[in-house]
């Protein structure tokens, strides 16, 4: 169990320290309160010193936002020789590096919790049942970043109040802390458009909400299988069948991508981004080495039925900014005894997109994801 530790009041102190995100305990930690200025936690922030709180909890939340705007202000423009800009690559770890250093130096606002979840600090909000949805029942002292809570409050609000999926008639999906939520809903549409094979069984591999696994049985499937390996995940998808209505049709299933038999469909969105996550939610964004695309295409044909299709819902954005190419794409697609039986293709519409402030504009704008379907390679066109 990891702990915090810290002098206050001539004292060593010591609790625990929780960590969603598996960030250790910060090594220097001082008392902030009111009277502490934004520059100077911001400076102290910087250097590595944690600031725990013990002031109004609403000049918490307004001091952390004006960190975080000394965060975001542009850097001073100096005379100085002009350098090339990066390559799409090369701008996309920049842009990685700035929001693992922000995430870093904003997390170093730290709360202190008594027994039961509760905050010890003026007008200080309930956040009992936000918290125990993610981290249980809690009876003793702990610290946590005040830029964590703060995300489980919204994880809180988006499970309670859900997120409206026009392919399922406008019906709501919940997600849960740390499972992706379908607020990119160009992915979800493409599964509600694609035509179906003539098959009554389907897989759903890495089912996070159970968003499509639940299309698919709105659209008459008798049979999906469902599987993450997440616990929160399956939790998610079960009481999102649950609240559907499609629970007599679908199955959620612990596993590592496949379950075990086969299927006439097998439907898989896997991460899009080639690169490592810095926070439970950036799994469903960003996988190392593409290790589930990988395992997805390297097992499809032994889990197909004979005339079944595979189903990969992918977006080019890792090819547009170097990660890889569609050259690499469809090699790995071949290799793994598939062809391309056809594709549907969309343009997200995310806020991002039109940014035109956005580091990765460039590539977010031109952006595609495509719905590939995949059959053995024996089975033909």
């Amino acid at each position: 169990m990891d702990e915090i530790s810290w002098r206050e009041d001539g004292r060593d102190q010591r609790v625990r320290w929780r960590s969603e995100s598996g960030a250790p305990p910060p090594r220097r930690v001082t008392i902030a309160d009111d009277q502490t200025r934004a520059d100077d936690a911001y400076r102290l922030a910087c250097e590595g010193t944690a600031l725990l709180w013990r002031g109004d909890f609403q000049n918490a939340r307004q001091l952390l936002n004006a960190m975080a705007r000394r965060i975001d202000r542009p850097p001073t423009t100096r005379r100085r020789k002009r350098k090339a800009e990066p390559s799409q690559v090369q701008a996309f770890h920049l842009y990685r590096q700035a929001r693992a250093q922000r995430a870093r130096t904003l997390a170093m606002l730290l709360i202190p919790f008594g027994p039961g979840h509760v905050i010890p600090l003026r007008r200080a909000p309930d956040v009992q049942d936000a918290c125990t949805q993610v981290y249980g029942p809690d009876d003793q002292p702990y610290v946590t970043s005040l830029r964590e809570l703060l995300g489980l409050i919204g994880a809180h609000e988006w499970r309670d109040k859900g997120v409206p999926v026009p392919a399922l008639g406008n019906d709501r999906i919940h997600p849960h802390y740390g499972v992706f939520s379908p607020v990119r809903g160009e992915y979800v549409d493409l599964v509600a458009e694609a035509p179906l094979p003539p098959t009554t069984r389907a897989f759903d591999i890495g089912t996070g909400t159970g968003v499509l696994a639940a299309v698919l049985a709105r659209r008459g499937m008798e049979r999906v299988v469902a599987t993450d390996h997440d616990p929160r995940a399956l939790a998610c998808a079960q009481e999102n069948v649950n609240r559907l209505d499609v629970a007599k049709q679908v199955e959620v299933v612990q596993a590592d991508l496949f379950p075990e038999g086969r299927a006439g469909l097998i439907v898989c969105n896997p991460p899009w981004l080639p690169a490592k996550p810095s926070s439970p939610l950036e799994h469903a964004v960003y996988d190392p080495g593409g290790r589930m695309l990988h395992g997805f295409l390297d097992g499809l044909a032994a889990h197909l039925e004979p005339d079944g299709e595979g189903w990969l819902i992918l977006s080019d954005l890792a090819e547009l900014l170097g990660l890889r190419t569609r050259d690499d794409l469809l090699a790995l697609i071949e290799s793994s005894g598939l062809h391309v039986a056809g594709r549907l293709d969309t343009k997200p519409t995310h806020p991002r997109a039109a940014d035109p402030d956005d580091p990765l504009h460039a590539a977010r704008a031109a952006e595609t994801t495509t719905l590939w379907r995949l059959r053995q390679a024996q089975a033909g066109p």
